[in-house]
């Protein structure tokens, strides 16, 4: 049987959703909204006068927490057409590896299941997503589970991922990074999409899309609605033994637009079963079984080793938003949002010899004269939760001021608890007893004013300032089966400030001031009920160039942190990554980024980051004595990652791509231990994307293929690393300490194909 070092790892509660409805029956909720929001927008108010369309109403959507390309702010922009090339199941993050400063990890090794992604180094939980402006991380945990939005990509309209603190945004705070997306705009035209892509660890995707396209009313052609859908089904076995993963998914829109006006009802989500793969493996079993899974390993009656089959997080979420964005004139526009979530799910698990006492099992039980009072059994730790949200902003410009101002509240009621489904002994329980029950309830309010002002013809002024409170309480008892009581106030000030300054028509130069502060999760009240609230203070000096198709854009950062919440390399009992105050810590670096057309078929797109990450202070208790290190790296941040796309298109319905991305040497401690070092790789992906265009049926016939790591790279992503104390008498002080580490190794060689149709 496998070496095991973290045995006691299960899973943190998955998050994802399922439609509950018939398609047809969504549609036709989906219409009636269209249509009573039409008839409320004919008659609730005043059609603008002035209909000249100075920006999309679409892009309305995200306005507030987005910034233009002249902001002082360091971004990326990735569109539908950059996500189409890879989208062949593969989760957002990994789509998003090839970006300045990002690493993306993989549970199940191939890139579908669970996902995740470090910018600068920082951990997912201080990414803040938002989903047209609606907050989308999990509002105890600060995380995103990608692994809920199955086949999200098909349905997103463009992306913009900000480096830093970026600008004030819904939700939890910055701190290394924020993704906001934009869903499909209203479509033109009637179209209809039929994607099927299979792949290595017999991968599935399978997609259905359409959209009516503008239909106008007959009583007024000047207005009209849409109605658009999609519905989606990933599977794939997984690099990592029984680490599967089935996702199904839809997403749901109906729209009524006229020249001043865009209303939309939104209505996404899905369901998975996710089989576990983050226990990891040690080093002696990465070089030997590299593919071997211990999620679900017990012994049976026979002493024979056996996986429990439904070792899986089994989570469903819905979503629905709305939203009305209205131009008044070319001066002034509003949006409204609005949205609900509702979660529900549990994670499944087989434990071997638990004690009676851990679930309440009462009296202990006589067989054959033998007191048993453990026994084996089948868990389930659940999550049911609602979630809303409320979104305001207004804008008013001129040739000179672009000026946002708004408010964000959200209310988040939680509940977790644990049930036991089978037990060989039980007692006196009754099925379903729950043998812990907690809730938690989190308040979230914002308001923000942000401003972009021409100063002159060279000069632009950037300003934004964000209040935000948040009031977090927990009641019950958690998973470890302990009183968990919080009952947390927090009011925050986050100023920033920025300025542009234009050379000339080919040269920007830019300079950005930015404060975050951010709130613990709840896995960090239950790991250290005295944790403290990270603050940030981010500076930002950036040269853009373009000149014709060659740009070219450097980017220097210094992030000063109090109290950063750093991943410790340790995870908790239910997977979930331990973090801790680090004192006073910075991370310092520079982002280069290029676009060079060597010719009119063959371009490059080169990216580097060279940073250096330090906590200032570091101090471990070992073999009993308490030690100061001093400056030591901080846990997952590498000094260097670099990527670059061969992009070569010979004719101009074929292109071709070679995708290379390096990532160095990190540690997953903040010890700088050297067991705990995950060493560097270099990782190239071979991408190929031919359009047919028939002269009939179809519009389109796409064929997509992709090959990851073509050179066939044995290499490890993420991992855990953590210490432990033991009773040792021939130690000085009576205690020795050791170490355990884990990794997650990654996919070898593996292809994924695809053929989509359009018409």
């Amino acid at each position: 049987m496998k070496t095991i070092l973290f045995s006691k790892l299960s899973s943190r509660v998955l998050r994802q959703c399922s439609a509950q409805a018939s398609l047809r029956g969504v549609q036709q909720k989906i219409t009636t909204i269209a249509l009573l929001l039409s008839l409320f927008s004919a008659f609730g108010q005043e059609k603008a006068k002035d209909s000249t369309k100075t920006e999309k109403l679409d892009e309305v959507l995200v306005k507030a927490v987005r910034v233009n390309a002249k902001s002082p702010i360091t971004h990326s922009n990735v569109d539908k057409k950059e996500i189409a090339k890879r989208n062949l199941g593969q989760d957002i993050p990994v789509l998003l590896n090839f970006l300045p400063s990002v690493v993306t990890t993989s549970d199940a090794g191939a890139g579908i299941g669970y996902t995740g992604i470090r910018v600068r180094g920082v951990s997912s939980q201080s990414t803040n997503v938002t989903i047209n402006g609606i907050p989308y991380n999990d509002a105890e945990s600060l995380g995103t589970f990608w692994v809920n939005l199955g086949d999200f990509s098909s349905s997103v309209e463009n992306l913009q991922l900000q480096r830093g603190v970026g600008t004030s945004t819904n939700g939890s705070g910055a701190f290394g990074a924020s993704i906001n997306i934009l869903t499909d705009v209203v479509s033109e035209e009637p179209m209809g999409e039929i994607s099927n892509s299979f792949g290595s660890f017999n991968t599935r995707k399978h997609t259905v899309k359409y959209s009516t396209g503008k239909m106008a009313l007959e009583s007024d052609p000047t207005r009209s609605f849409e109605i658009a859908g999609r519905l989606s089904n990933i599977s794939s076995d997984g690099y990592i033994d029984r680490a599967s993963t089935d996702l199904k998914s839809y997403f749901l829109q109906g729209s009524y637009v006229d020249d001043n006006t865009l209303i939309k009802a939104i209505m996404f989500g899905g369901s998975e079963v996710t089989y576990q793969s983050w226990f990891g493996i040690d080093a002696q079993t990465l070089a030997t079984d590299r593919t071997f899974n211990p999620a679900g390993i017990y012994t049976d009656d026979n002493g024979e080793t056996q996986f429990y089959d439904r070792e899986v997080d089994d989570y469903k979420q819905d979503h629905y938003q709305l939203h009305w964005n209205q131009r008044y004139n070319n001066q002034w526009s509003t949006t409204v949002g609005l949205n609900y979530t509702y979660g529900r799910g549990f994670f499944e698990q087989f434990r071997e010899d638990d004690d009676f006492e851990t679930y309440g099992f009462i009296p202990l039980i006589d067989v054959n004269n033998n007191l048993i009072n453990t026994t084996d059994l089948v868990r389930r730790r659940w999550l049911d939760n609602d979630f809303y949200v409320v979104n305001a902003s207004a804008n008013y410009k001129n040739n000179n001021l672009d000026m946002i101002f708004g408010a964000s509240f959200s209310h988040y009621d939680g509940d977790h608890f644990g049930e036991v489904i089978w037990a060989e002994y039980a007692s006196q329980s009754e099925i379903r007893d729950r043998y812990y029950d907690g809730n938690g309830k989190k308040n979230d309010f914002s308001g923000f004013l942000k401003a972009n002002y021409r100063l002159n013809d060279r000069v632009k002024l950037y300003g934004d300032l964000q209040v935000r409170n948040v009031n977090y309480e927990t009641s019950g008892i958690n998973s470890n089966l302990t009183l968990f009581n919080v009952d947390e106030n927090y009011t925050f000030f986050n100023p920033k400030a920025g300025i542009t300054y234009e050379l000339n028509e080919t040269n920007d130069l830019y300079f950005s001031y930015a404060r975050a502060n951010r709130e613990p999760s709840r896995d960090d009240f239950e790991n250290n009920p005295n944790i403290e609230p990270e603050q940030l203070n981010d500076f930002e000096l950036g040269w853009r160039h373009k000149a014709g198709n060659f740009t070219f854009n450097a980017n220097g950062y210094l992030m000063l942190y109090n109290e950063q919440l750093v991943l410790t390399g340790q995870l908790n009992d239910v997977g979930a990554p331990i973090r801790e105050n680090s004192g006073e810590s910075y991370r310092l670096g520079l982002e280069l980024e290029a676009v060079i057309p060597v010719t009119s078929k063959l371009t490059l797109q080169p990216n580097a980051t060279l940073s250096t990450n330090k906590n200032r202070e570091t101090f471990l208790s070992f073999n009993g004595v308490l030690e100061n290190l001093g400056t030591t790296d901080i846990a997952f941040s590498p000094d260097l990652i670099a990527a670059n796309a061969i992009v070569y298109q010979p004719i101009e319905n074929l292109q071709m791509s070679l995708l290379s991305k390096y990532v160095g040497e990190q540690f997953m401690s903040n010890i700088e231990a050297e067991e705990s070092k995950l060493d560097s790789f270099f990782v190239n992906d071979f991408n190929v994307v031919y359009t047919l265009k028939p002269k009939s049926v179809f519009e389109s016939v796409v064929f997509t293929g992709l090959v990851n790591n073509i050179f066939n790279e044995k290499y490890v992503s993420n991992g855990y690393f953590g210490t432990f104390d033991f009773e040792d008498p021939s130690s000085p002080t009576g205690i020795s300490s050791g170490t355990f580490t884990g990794f997650y190794p990654q996919a070898t060689t593996n292809f994924l194909l695809g053929v989509t149709l359009n018409f």
